[in-house]
C-alpha cells in the first residue's frame, strides 16, 4: 500500500505517517514508497494508541489540583483617608479675605507696538531633478499639466515640437520658470545624485506565524506536439464544466483549477524557451514542471534540454506521460529512458512521480491533480498575504481603447486596486484587476494570476513589480530606471 493513499485513510499528513514509520522501525524514501499489510496493522496500532485516550488518569488529574478557598479573614477596621477626616471634622473659621488686592484695579494694558513693515518674501521655487534629455511629454507630466498645452506654450515661444521631441535646455528653464520651478539637470544619471532606490532589503522579513499556504504554481514543459496544451486545455474546460466561476475565460498567461477544495496555478507557457527567459531575469515563478512525454514518441531532443532547464531552476520534476490512447503507446519505454538521463520513476524505486494520461480521453486527469497536490503538501509552499505585494510580470502589450495591460502573477502579499506599483521603468496606480475568468476582482492574494490596468508603460516579460508607498516615490524611481536603460543603449 501507498504511504499516502494510507495517509489519506488514516486522515493524517504524509509527514506524520513517515515519522510514525520511523518510530517503529521502518525506512521509507518518500511519500510514494510501498509497505506491506503487516507495517500497516502496526502503523495503525500505534496510531489508535495514541489517540486512545487515559482510563482514569485524565479524570482524576482534574480533580487533583481543586484549589480550596483562602482562610476568611478578620475584619479590619479601615481608617478614614485624609480626604474623609477632613469632611467630617470641623473645620475653623476660615479668615476673612484681604480685598485689598482684588478689589485694586488692574491698570490697563499697554498698547500694541505697531507691526513693523516688512517685506514679503517670494514664494520659495520648487527644484525639478531631470536625467538625460528632456521630451515634452515627460516635462508636461512633471509640471502637472497636459502635453497639448504646453505645446501651446512653446509655439507661443516660436518652438514647434511634438509631443517626444526633446527640448533645449534653456527653453526648459524658461518653461520651469514661470510655473515656479528650478530645473537641474545632469546630462548622465552617473553624475547626478539619483533617488535613493527600492531595494528587496527594505522590506522586512516575514515572521512565521504570518505564513499561510498558498496554491502551486505549475508549467508543462516538453517536446512539440507532445500534448502540452491539450492536457492544459483539458484541466480547464474541466474546470469550468463543473462551474467554479462564471464568465468567460481570458487568456492572460496563467489559470487556476480547483481539485478537492484545493487550488492549483498553471502557467500557460509557450514552453521552455519562455520558461528559460523568465529565469534569466529572476522569474523563479514555477513551484512544480511537469515534463509531457508522448507515449508514441519517448524522450525527444527538447524533452531532454526542458529537464535540463528545470533542474537548473531546481524546481521539483514530474512526468505526465500523454496519448496513453495511441495503439503505440509504449509507457513502460518512456520509464526507461527517463532512468538512462537520470530520472528514475517512483514504480521502480526513484523519487520521480510518473502519470499515465490521455489529454484526449480525459483518463487519469484526476490522479494527475492529486499528485500536483501531494507535492505541494511536500514543498509545504506557503507566504505572507498581509505584506506589501510583489510578484513577476507573465505577459504584457498594448490593448487598443485600454492602454498598457500587464498579466501578473502575485507571489507575496495582497495586490489591491488603488496600490501603486513599480514594474521595470514604469509605475502606475492599480485600476482594475480582472481574473483569468474575466470578473473585476477587488485585490489578489499570493500564486494568484490577474490582468493590471493602470501602468504607464508595457514591462518585459518576468520583470518583478512591487508595491511602493507613493507616487513620488515610483516616478523618481521609475526615471532613475529609465535612465540606466537609456544609458546601457548608448
Amino acid at each position: 500500500m501507498r504511504i499516502y493513499d494510507l495517509a489519506r485513510e488514516l486522515k493524517i499528513a504524509n509527514k506524520d505517517l513517515m515519522k510514525a514509520l520511523s518510530d517503529i522501525g521502518v525506512s521509507v524514501k518518500s511519500h510514494s514508497s510501498s509497505i506491506d499489510e503487516e507495517t500497516v496493522a502496526k502503523v495503525k496500532r500505534l496510531l489508535e494508541s495514541r489517540s486512545a485516550p487515559l482510563p482514569a488518569v485524565a479524570p482524576a488529574a482534574q480533580k487533583a489540583p481543586q484549589p480550596q478557598p483562602p482562610p476568611a479573614r478578620k475584619p479590619e477596621v479601615t481608617k478614614p483617608s485624609p480626604a474623609a477626616e477632613s469632611v467630617s471634622l470641623p473645620q475653623p473659621a476660615a479668615k476673612p479675605a484681604a480685598p485689598a488686592k482684588a478689589a485694586a484695579p488692574k491698570p490697563p494694558p499697554p498698547p500694541p507696538k505697531p507691526a513693523e513693515s516688512k517685506p514679503v518674501a517670494p514664494a520659495a521655487k520648487k527644484t525639478m531633478v531631470f536625467y538625460g534629455p528632456i521630451v515634452v511629454r515627460e516635462l508636461a507630466d512633471r509640471l502637472g499639466m497636459k502635453p497639448n498645452q504646453l505645446i501651446a506654450e512653446l509655439m507661443m515661444m516660436n518652438v514647434f515640437a511634438s509631443i517626444n521631441e526633446k527640448l533645449e535646455i534653456k527653453i526648459v528653464q524658461q518653461i520651469a520658470e514661470k510655473h515656479g520651478f528650478i530645473i537641474e539637470h545632469e546630462k548622465k544619471a552617473a553624475e547626478a545624485k539619483p533617488p535613493p532606490s527600492l531595494s528587496d532589503k527594505d522590506d522586512l522579513p516575514d515572521r512565521p506565524e504570518d505564513l499561510e499556504q498558498r496554491p502551486p504554481v505549475v508549467a508543462f514543459l516538453g517536446h512539440i506536439d507532445h500534448g502540452k496544451t491539450s492536457l492544459l486545455d483539458r484541466i480547464r474546460n474541466a474546470a469550468v464544466a463543473k462551474g467554479e466561476a462564471g464568465g468567460i475565460t481570458q487568456h492572460i498567461g496563467a489559470y487556476t483549477a480547483t481539485h478537492r477544495d484545493k487550488k492549483i496555478t498553471f502557467l500557460d507557457t509557450p514552453g521552455h524557451a519562455a520558461f528559460t527567459a523568465m529565469r534569466a531575469r529572476g522569474a523563479n515563478l514555477t513551484d512544480i514542471a511537469v515534463i509531457v512525454i508522448a507515449a508514441d514518441d519517448g524522450v525527444m531532443p527538447q524533452t531532454e534540454e526542458a529537464i535540463r532547464h528545470v533542474q537548473a531552476a531546481k524546481t521539483t520534476i514530474m512526468v505526465a506521460i500523454n496519448k496513453i490512447d495511441l495503439p503505440g503507446a509504449n509507457p513502460d519505454k518512456v520509464r526507461k529512458q527517463l532512468q538512462a538521463i537520470g530520472l528514475v520513476p517512483e514504480e521502480w524505486g526513484g523519487d520521480v512521480i510518473c502519470v499515465e494520461v490521455s489529454a484526449l480521453t480525459g483518463k487519469n486527469i484526476e490522479r494527475l491533480l492529486e499528485m500536483i497536490l501531494l507535492q505541494a503538501e511536500i514543498l509545504e509552499l506557503k507566504a505572507n498575504p498581509r505584506a506589501k505585494a510583489r510578484g513577476f510580470v507573465i505577459e504584457a502589450q498594448m490593448e487598443p481603447g485600454m492602454g498598457p495591460i500587464a498579466n501578473l502573477l502575485v507571489t507575496r502579499g495582497m495586490l489591491a486596486v488603488g496600490d501603486i506599483i513599480l514594474c521595470g521603468p514604469f509605475w502606475g496606480r492599480v485600476k482594475a484587476l480582472i481574473n483569468d475568468h474575466g470578473i473585476k476582482i477587488r485585490r489578489a492574494g499570493p500564486s494568484t494570476p490577474v490582468r493590471c490596468m493602470g501602468l504607464s508603460g508595457v514591462p518585459m516579460a518576468g520583470e518583478s513589480f512591487k508595491c511602493v508607498p507613493d507616487d513620488g516615490t515610483a516616478r523618481d524611481e521609475a526615471e532613475k530606471r529609465s535612465m540606466e536603460m537609456r544609458s546601457q543603449l548608448i
